[in-house]
């Protein structure tokens, strides 16, 4: 089926390697949702994440990994029943795929790597270059809410993924509690402005959750979206911007848009939260 990849890659504006290559590893996260979802992998988990929030909803920077969460908390969820079926949709592309598996506490961790199963794969120096990492919080925090999303390609599938306001409380729970010293992401801040210009309305409930079950706030004490606001400026004050503009340079086109970046305009454009 190369030639769906080839439809699939028409649609994007590719002007060098690294468009190519991001290009056509997120194709390759489609084909991987496809066989999730003809595993029913969504009757138990939601798409939520920056490549949830690429895919859906049209953030214009690629992304790296898929991250899912269980409808409600299971530690003793098996992912491996899903294997077979994202090795089957892969090898009707004309990939195989080779999967490694760990766990770190409430989430499990896959990284895919692919290669081609035949020589006339076109893109096999690409793939060289691409692996998937997918994760799945098997126990996380009560309150998101859910949507339904259908797509056509690479095969017609749904997916159940996290709204707009959950999402958004995904990503400011990831803000929030990473340690910018030792782990700079501007990826996360870089989505966080795409949801202020887009869909500035947060799920509290879960943001709350989240950020108890991180032992970053009291679950006794009040929380409403100015104390929310407070905590995003004190941490706004901690982050080294040019760090997190080189994080992010290689997933987007305008790399323009990142001059602005600085503390004052992260603290001034929370208040459209």
């Amino acid at each position: 089926m190369n030639n769906i990849i080839e439809q699939m890659l028409s649609h994007y504006e590719i002007k060098n390697e690294n468009d190519r290559i991001n290009a056509l590893k997120e194709i390759i996260q489609e084909i991987v949702l496809v066989g999730l979802a003809r595993g029913k992998f969504f009757d138990e988990a939601a798409f939520y994440g920056g490549t949830a929030l690429r895919i859906f909803y049209k953030l214009d920077r690629f992304s790296e990994d898929l991250d899912f969460a269980l409808l409600k908390p299971n530690k003793d969820f098996e992912l491996s029943k899903y294997f077979s079926y994202i090795e089957n949709e892969s090898q009707a592309y004309g990939l195989n795929l080779e999967i490694n598996t760990k766990s770190n506490g409430d989430t499990l961790n896959l990284i895919l790597k692919f290669f081609p199963n035949n020589e006339n794969f076109k893109y096999n120096k690409l793939l060289k270059n691409i692996k998937i990492k997918l994760e799945v919080d098997v126990n996380p925090p009560l309150g998101a809410s859910y949507i339904e999303e259908y797509k056509l390609l690479p095969s017609p599938h749904q997916v159940k993924l996290y709204d707009k306001e959950s999402l958004l409380a995904g990503k400011i729970h990831a803000i929030l509690c990473r340690d910018w010293k030792t782990r700079t992401k501007g990826r996360d801040l870089y989505d966080y402005i795409f949801f202020l210009a887009n869909h500035p309305k947060v799920n509290l409930e879960l943001i709350k959750n989240k950020l108890i079950a991180s032992n970053y706030i009291d679950k006794n004490k009040e929380f409403n979206l100015d104390i929310l606001k407070e905590l995003l400026i004190k941490k706004f004050k901690e982050i080294n911007y040019e760090e997190a503009k080189n994080d992010v340079r290689p997933f987007i086109k305008d790399t323009k848009s990142l001059d602005i970046w600085s503390k004052d305009f992260f603290i001034k454009i929370t208040s459209y939260l």
